[in-house]
């Protein structure tokens, strides 16, 4: 499929779905509180390759805990969802490198780094993955296996910014077609860092505390008796830090 085509698929896909998602982006609310989604079961056609939770990132250790879940708020796994879909029109999916961070996580980069430019501050609102509304990404083929993109994930060099000065076709074709379908989703880059995109939503949200507490919970079995009774909603848990006001959380 040529790139032309491609550009026409995501152009359609806007046409015919005219401000489904960046209306969310003028709802008033505060949304600290809305649940944490697994996304392998909100978009399972999406492949997950947590790198945090391997020994294949700058500290060159695990720093997740084994069986770490993907996982993002639920509006932003939905834009999410949104993303593989129209990929997938063009003949790729999306692989997830780092999506929810705890925030002992966010500490051991910030102690390895101590740079603002590249690694948000925890004392100073954190990254915007510890608030579960930022992703890294990149591409695959339908298949699972990866294209060529700038660099792999965290590479902090010059070659990692979002706009993309080398001389490969094919790399320059497909980073532009993952940020043409992030920003159809509802996300917005980050300027050194070509596989980081947050929900422009995000300051609607607070940093995540204890995850466990935002956690969704399953539905319930369907009731069989007039007198069972529904569960809390998740919503109202309070397992969240409201977002400041006017906040600048670093986004990495």
């Amino acid at each position: 499929m040529d790139c032309v085509k491609q550009v026409l698929i995501l152009c359609a896909f806007w046409a015919c779905f005219p401000g489904a998602v960046r209306a969310q982006d003028y709802m008033q609310g505060d949304l600290a509180n809305e649940p944490l989604v697994d996304v392998s079961k909100v978009a399972p056609a999406i492949v997950i390759d947590l790198r945090y939770a391997t020994d294949r990132n700058i500290t060159g250790h695990p720093i997740y805990p084994a069986g770490m879940k993907c996982l993002l708020r639920k509006g932003v796994a939905g834009r999410l969802k949104s993303a593989e879909t129209i990929l997938e029109l063009a003949g790729y999916r999306l692989k997830i490198w780092d999506a929810y961070r705890p925030s002992h996580a966010q500490k051991i980069l910030w102690a390895l780094v101590q740079n603002p430019e590249v690694v948000a501050d925890p004392n100073k609102g954190g990254s915007r993955h510890s608030w579960g509304v930022a992703v890294d990404v990149t591409l695959v083929d339908l298949d699972g296996k990866d294209v060529p993109m700038p660099t792999d994930f965290d590479d902090f060099t010059d070659a990692a910014k979002s706009d993309y000065k080398g001389k490969d076709p094919v790399v320059a074709k497909n980073l532009n077609i993952l940020k043409n379908a992030m920003d159809v989703a509802g996300f917005e880059g980050m300027r050194d860092e070509w596989w980081h995109f947050s929900s422009t939503t995000w300051r609607s949200y607070g940093l995540v505390d204890d995850p466990g507490k935002l956690m969704e919970k399953e539905a319930a079995p369907t009731a069989t008796t007039r007198t069972a009774s529904a569960s809390p909603s998740p919503a109202s848990t309070p397992g969240a830090s409201p977002a400041p006001q006017d906040p600048r959380a670093p986004q990495h």
